[in-house]
């Protein structure tokens, strides 16, 4: 659909999503983004997934002591960006010390599991004034925070689960998979620019508009979001995104 329109001229080989974290809905918009401005990152060249390539991992203001090779998943495929998946995955050398730091402080507050896969605390204060933020840094210094709110979602009552999940998963060259879904980009405008192969993104209010530039007219238009009205319309609009993306996608290989 995309390769279509670019081919047309209508529109850039350009496209972008704002996943609102707190309300559900967001934005989903074609063409060249003018506002807000972002930085970008270069995509890794002929994978079949959006991926980036993540260069160090910051908890508070300390970096976690990784293996300096551990972020080059098989030939520098690099690090999945996916829309489509809910949580973030990460394989058990970067898994273990990221949740070991931000757990550091909170010795008294044992981890337990739920549903069989997520590890959970109790916890009834603010989990943004007593828990780190995590910064992934990216090639081109492009670096993205994810807040205390949004790596821990809240399970019921004074449950708090951890997003971050240990991968388990490999590539087929038998390469640990990094992939990072909607817990890393909610609230975030993020910008795909499948012309200069580049991934950008900021933080960003999802409730209100981005501007786009008419290829054209030149005419710079708002784009809004559509605001869904319950916790289950989120899910239906996310798997609607995802479609949206998949179409995308195959149209422009």
């Amino acid at each position: 659909m995309i390769s279509q329109l670019a081919a047309s001229g209508k529109v850039r080989k350009m496209f972008s999503h704002c996943l609102d974290g707190q309300n559900g809905g967001g934005i989903f918009a074609i063409g060249r983004v003018v506002q807000p401005k972002l930085s970008t990152t270069p995509m890794v060249p002929n994978q079949q997934h959006y991926n980036v390539n993540l260069t160090a991992i910051q908890v508070g203001n300390a970096f976690l002591p990784l293996p300096s090779n551990i972020f080059d998943t098989g030939n520098r495929k690099g690090t999945i960006i996916d829309s489509g998946t809910t949580l973030a995955y990460l394989p058990q050398v970067i898994y273990e010390p990221l949740i070991n730091k931000i757990m550091s402080n909170h010795s008294d507050d044992k981890l337990f599991i739920v549903e069989g896969q997520f590890s959970c605390l109790r916890y009834s204060d603010s989990v943004d004034d007593a828990f780190p933020n995590v910064t992934l840094h990216f090639d081109n210094s492009l670096a993205l925070m994810v807040y205390p709110h949004e790596y821990l979602f809240h399970y019921h009552d004074d449950i708090w689960c951890i997003g971050w999940q240990n991968s388990g998963m490999q590539s087929k060259d038998g390469k640990d998979t990094i992939l990072l879904g909607d817990l890393v980009l909610s609230n975030k405008l993020v910008f795909y620019d499948l012309e200069n192969q580049v991934i950008g993104w900021t933080e960003y209010n999802c409730s209100s508009t981005i501007k786009l530039q008419d290829e054209q007219s030149g005419v710079v238009y708002q784009v809004g979001p559509h605001v869904l009205s319950s916790a289950c319309s989120l899910y239906i609009g996310r798997f609607i995104l995802l479609l949206i993306l998949t179409t995308i996608f195959l149209g422009s290989i």
